[in-house]
């Protein structure tokens, strides 16, 4: 009985750990591939705003960060930088800073999501039509799988 029980305690570490290292590892893998620096630089020079992403924020930590330059230009918005890796990761418009998940989530519904991010080390998003960056001051990135905040910025 008793080899019986560590067997189970010993797989069953062995499975969480899989699992986890499966979650944090995919993103990864299946990532399609980020947008060449050059392309990322002439994308940002119409930026309208400009603002920095920092590992310093109180919702950031080991896993959940983000670094580099948000542009944000009348089209798009180029991130020159990188992001922790992670599934799920999405992008908001927020009318006012948020550095936590307990700050986002009370003004997540005034929060405008724009798309996706699927890459880590620099991504461009398409503003869709009729987005009025002047009525909002943050970009934020959100893991939606987890409800985690990754990184936010005020460009204004």
């Amino acid at each position: 009985m008793r080899k019986l029980v560590l067997l189970l305690m010993t797989h069953g570490f062995a499975l969480a750990v899989g699992f986890a290292a499966g979650i944090y590892f995919l993103p990864i893998l299946t990532a399609p591939p980020a947008p060449d620096a050059a392309v990322l630089e002439e994308s940002a020079q119409s930026a309208m705003f400009t603002a920095e992403l920092t590992r310093d924020l109180r919702g950031s930590d080991r896993l959940h960060w983000g670094e580099g330059q948000i542009s944000l230009t009348p089209t798009q918005i180029v991130h020159q930088g990188q992001l922790a890796p992670g599934p799920d990761y999405k992008l908001y418009l927020v009318p006012e800073f948020v550095e936590h998940e307990e700050e986002f989530e009370p003004v997540r519904n005034s929060a405008l999501q724009l798309g996706d991010v699927k890459t880590f080390d620099g991504f461009i998003l398409d503003l869709p039509a009729g987005v009025d960056l002047e009525a909002y001051t943050t970009v934020l990135i959100w893991c939606e799988a987890f409800s985690e905040f990754i990184t936010a910025a005020r460009y204004r």
